[in-house]
């Protein structure tokens, strides 16, 4: 059974019990079937993975969790480490960040086939922001302005794990909606468009909402209609 989560946006949480994710982090958590599962943190799309990793760590670690980091160093140097780590991984959260820099550091290490393995033999694959775009078939995304190098929002290609399209941060900027709709007309496409605190569950080929209070949108070039 493969299953992926794919997170929208969100405050995660910093010492805070009522921080904007938490519905969605117990739920991660419970696919697991497992009362101490454990869970290993991918930040390569940050420049502040350490300080990122340390905030998962507080999160899941309160939710039962043992936690685990892979590092850009163990990457480089220590390919076998990589694999332990991926292999003995029962929730593995990539994190957000430059959806770019996370996609070719993710190919040029050969990750992508380390994960897919793993999501092949029950793992539970976990995408926040870039992460999520990382997952999907193309992720609408900020990367190219974050980079300087346009002034547009353009689509991403992911690994297609699954055969989705996604928006994350939807609810963020007019300006991201509207240009996501014309993206959406010119290219005749459908996209998952992902508020902040909202993410999608995929079960196989069943995909459904982690109920919080936030919306997710289903965009064709005919239709806009809100997932239930």
């Amino acid at each position: 059974m493969k299953k992926i989560v794919l997170i929208g946006g969100g405050e995660i949480g910093r010492g805070n019990t009522s921080y904007e994710t938490k519905e969605i982090d117990e739920e991660i958590v419970k696919l697991s079937n497992k009362d101490n599962p454990t869970l290993l943190f991918i930040g390569l799309a940050s420049s502040y993975s350490d300080s990122y990793y340390d905030t998962i760590k507080k999160i899941y670690k309160n939710l039962g969790c043992e936690t685990v980091y892979l590092k850009k160093k163990n990457i480089i140097n220590n390919p076998d480490i990589v694999i332990n780590k991926i292999n003995n991984s029962d929730i593995i959260y990539i994190g957000g960040g430059d959806s770019i820099k996370l996609i070719e550091d993710i190919k040029e290490y050969n990750i992508d086939k380390l994960l897919e393995n793993a999501l092949n033999k029950g793992t539970i694959l976990v995408g926040y922001s870039a992460g999520a775009i990382l997952l999907s078939n193309l992720g609408f995304s900020d990367s190219y302005i974050l980079r300087n190098e346009s002034n547009e929002y353009k689509f991403i290609q992911g690994l297609n794990y699954t055969n989705i399209n996604i928006c994350p941060h939807y609810d963020t900027s007019i300006d991201k909606q509207n240009s996501l709709e014309k993206e959406i007309i010119k290219r005749k496409i459908e996209v998952y468009a992902l508020e902040n605190n909202t993410a999608l569950k995929i079960i196989d080929n069943n995909i459904s909402k982690i109920n919080t209070n936030k919306k997710i949108y289903i965009i064709n070039y005919k239709t806009k209609k809100e997932l239930k």
